[in-house]
């Protein structure tokens, strides 16, 4: 084989196996640390903190667990949620340290930042870690802000490395931060509809408010972390055609589809594009009820496969754990409504023409003023037929590895 095609050849196989390995390395803080019953308080942390999906949302980091018999500060009842998120958070470095590397430290020494310094309360340097290489190949970590008759925290071992994206390591106390440990006040009420109605989502509040099952399950989850789309008042009318077309089940659903269970600060949603969950997708059985985020240009856009994408206009409040923002489009899961024309698979070859006569539409099925004309109007009869077309959609690791594997073939083509 020439050298040129030999490398060409390469070239498409690497590309196919770094595909593969990427999906295959996605990860699960909360998984990887059931597996270990000794860090079993810190990893419940972690959930009720809502660290743990932050966490799974990043690449190239290092998370420093600490056994239950050294949970010391962290274990106590006194501090609210808020401030052991600060403390946790001071554990996730956000660079990857495995075992080799913290023994191969240059200098000896090292300083990492935290998603403590990240999170935007920590002060100056605060939010950084110090890793120290010390005799007999021990290995320290020390906050930047600690005080000087504070212990370091030692390297006990590694629990888990997946080079270079994560690695979990032991260590033998909680990291002493006087920022981080700093007590942070309960988040405020706050009040779902009132807050809608002050700013662009009026008429969203109004049908949220006359849905007392979409209400109770937003309401609920608020507090423990919590991302709301809500259409501005123009999308609401432009949608409301089909919306009153939708049963009761529909109705609940596709509130629900605008909520998705974590919170995502305006500079997260823009940065890290992918699938998401939402609170329909938990509540409505067998169903996927997820979309997809983007960015957009200077914004976020929402890609439900339905219609035309929706942009982020405005933030109507953007305050861990909750975050509120307004939309441009009503959002249509694919649940409820066909995906749009230019999506859909060719259709097969029309055969003879039958002679047929034309009916008057009706205005139950005219389209609507919300311009998405390629969406069909939903079967109010029965939502669950929808499955049958969400059943052949690949999941996101299967997309990968159909890549992987059509690379492949194209390489193995190209040797032949």
């Amino acid at each position: 084989m020439e050298p040129r095609r030999r490398a060409a050849v390469l070239a498409v196989l690497a590309v196919a196996l770094a595909a593969a390995a990427t999906a295959a390395e996605a990860y699960n803080i909360t998984k990887i640390l059931a597996e270990h019953p000794e860090y079993s308080q810190f990893n419940k942390l972690l959930t009720e903190t809502r660290l743990a999906a932050d966490i799974n949302k990043r690449r190239t980091i290092t998370v420093l667990a600490v056994a239950n018999g050294d949970m010391g500060d962290l274990a106590a009842s006194g501090r609210t949620l808020q401030t052991k998120r600060h403390m946790l958070q001071m554990h996730v470095l956000v660079d990857y340290y495995g075992g080799k590397k913290l023994h191969q430290l240059a200098h000896g020494v090292t300083a990492c930042s935290t998603m403590f310094q990240e999170s935007g309360a920590a002060q100056g340097m605060s939010g950084y870690v110090n890793i120290t290489q010390r005799r007999g190949g021990k290995v320290t970590f020390t906050a930047e802000n600690a005080e000087d008759s504070s212990s370091p925290s030692t390297y006990v071992k590694t629990v888990k490395e997946i080079p270079y994206d994560l690695a979990v390591l032991q260590v033998d106390s909680v990291l002493a931060s006087p920022e981080a440990e700093a007590p942070v006040a309960a988040p405020a009420p706050v009040n779902i509809t009132e807050l809608l109605s002050k700013k662009y989502c009026k008429s969203f509040a109004g049908l949220l408010a006359a849905d007392a099952e979409a209400f109770s399950n937003i309401n609920a989850t608020k507090d423990n972390g919590l991302t709301l789309f809500c259409p501005v008042d123009s999308a609401v009318a432009a949608f409301m055609p089909k919306y009153k077309n939708l049963t009761a089940k529909g109705r609940t659903a596709i509130l629900l589809f605008h909520a998705v269970p974590d919170y995502y600060s305006l500079q997260l949603l823009e940065s890290n594009s992918g699938k998401v969950s939402t609170l329909a997708t938990s509540n409505v059985a067998k169903k996927d009820y997820s979309f997809d985020v983007d960015k957009d240009g200077d914004t976020a856009s929402l890609d439900t496969k339905v219609g035309k994408v929706a942009s982020v206009t405005a933030t109507v409040k953007d305050d861990d754990p909750l975050a509120v923002y307004a939309i441009s489009k009503f959002l249509q899961p694919k649940e409820l409504y066909k995906v749009a024309k230019d999506l859909a698979p060719a259709p097969a070859p029309a055969g003879p023409k039958k002679k047929t006569t034309k009916k008057k539409p009706s205005a139950a099925s005219s389209p609507s003023d919300d311009d998405d004309e390629s969406a069909d109007s939903p079967d109010t009869s029965d939502e669950d037929a929808a499955d049958k077309d969400n059943a052949a959609a690949p999941s996101v690791l299967a997309g990968w590895v159909a890549t992987a594997a059509a690379a492949t073939v194209a390489a193995l083509a190209l040797a032949a």
